[in-house]
């Protein structure tokens, strides 16, 4: 059974959240709070495997609390909001929440398919605790630590498959994958990111359905590049970040004039619309050599499945390291089909990304037939 504790100041809320657990049957809810001090009492004294809270709470709201108590004794934790705090619910990643979804979804009926995801996801949540220990924590945090800036990471997590692509293609888009631990690991990602970057990204982040709008104006403020999400039709350009909407799958396709952004609702792949699979599978059969997708941070296997395709229409793939990794499971998944060429730290990723860039264009601008 995972002990979880329950943290909200409406006794609704509390409720609904209590019954839904309660009807998957793996969930044993060994306390209950209506604000963050006594969230931060119950969570010391009975030391839940899983902890769901709202973060507009009276004396100390859930952003407070999230911050006292993973300094103390971190637990994993699953922010429950309502969007009009979806930005702060972003801001709690930072503090070490792990998840969050929206409060609307629990107001309703959610299919089968989503209450599945939902306990999946909660019960891989809730064993980070037991597996790690939370050692993980002091890794992925430490990223923004100066301290750690020149950090020396495992040789073997760099040394395999480190092809040479200096001068050999051109490159038009990046492709990301990111989930649990994404957000932190983008806002980091893209604060390295030099504002001039010459290619468009397009990015998979598991989003609770409606943040991602939210989450499109987050991600803004730590970088120079714009950051919008992807609308059907749109021609992707360089110096633009889009983000995929959620609860459709976004494609890359190709036209005749260049690259568009599609949108299909089909079902969900690897429990997850939109799914970074799909958008790596169009993006690779549109660009071929001249792709490059990158995995991030991330529970379950999303994005293993479009590395192999990339690979296989000959482009490059980046996997992050587990070091670095809140959740070393996407990551994972895409190396361990043998189809990733490197394998970086999150803060050496950006400055490949740059070097293959420039090379691009070395490609681009030399005379037809010249030696590269």
């Amino acid at each position: 059974m995972i002990n979880t504790v329950i943290v909200d100041d409406s006794p609704m809320i509390r409720e609904i959240i209590r019954d839904f657990l309660g009807e998957d049957g793996n969930f044993n809810i060994i306390g209950e709070a209506c604000d963050g001090e006594e969230g931060v009492e119950k969570i010391l004294s009975l030391n839940p495997d899983l902890v769901t809270s709202d973060i507009e709470m009276p004396k100390m709201n859930g952003l407070e609390m999230i911050k006292k108590v993973m300094s103390v004794h971190p637990v994993p934790i699953v922010v429950i909001t309502s969007h009009d705090t979806a930005k702060t619910a972003y801001d709690a990643t930072m503090s070490g929440a792990l998840e969050f979804y929206s409060k609307d979804l629990f107001l309703k009926d959610i299919s089968p398919e989503k209450r599945r995801n939902i306990y999946d996801t909660l019960k891989r949540i809730s064993g980070v605790k037991a597996r790690n220990n939370f050692s993980f924590l002091e890794n992925f945090y430490s990223l923004n630590d100066e301290s750690n800036a020149e950090r020396t990471p495992p040789v073997d997590s760099v040394t395999r498959n480190m092809p040479d692509f200096s001068g050999t293609r051109k490159i038009d888009m990046v492709v990301i994958a990111s989930s649990t631990g994404g957000p932190r690991a983008l806002s980091k990602f893209f604060s390295i990111m030099p504002e001039d970057f010459p290619l468009p990204v397009a990015i998979v982040q598991h989003n609770s359905s409606g943040f991602d709008e939210s989450f499109v104006q987050w991600l803004d403020t730590f970088t120079k590049l714009n950051v919008r999400l992807a609308r059907e039709g749109e021609t992707p350009e360089a110096g633009n970040v889009y983000i995929a909407q959620t609860d459709k799958h976004l494609e890359l396709n190709a036209n005749g004039l260049g690259y568009v952004f599609r949108y299909n609702d089909n079902e969900a792949e690897q429990n997850q619309k939109p799914a970074a699979d799909v958008l790596f599978r169009t993006a690779a059969d549109a660009c071929g050599k001249s792709l490059v997708s990158v995995v991030l941070t991330g529970m379950g296997m999303d994005g293993a499945d479009g590395t192999r395709k990339v690979k296989k229409m000959g482009g490059i793939t980046i996997a992050q390291d587990e070091a670095s990794s809140l959740i070393y499971g996407m990551p994972k998944a895409a190396f361990e089909t043998g189809c990733v060429d490197k394998v970086l730290p999150l803060e050496q990723i950006p400055d490949e990304l740059v070097k293959l860039a420039r090379n691009s264009a070395v490609q681009c601008a030399s005379p037809a037939g010249a030696a590269v």
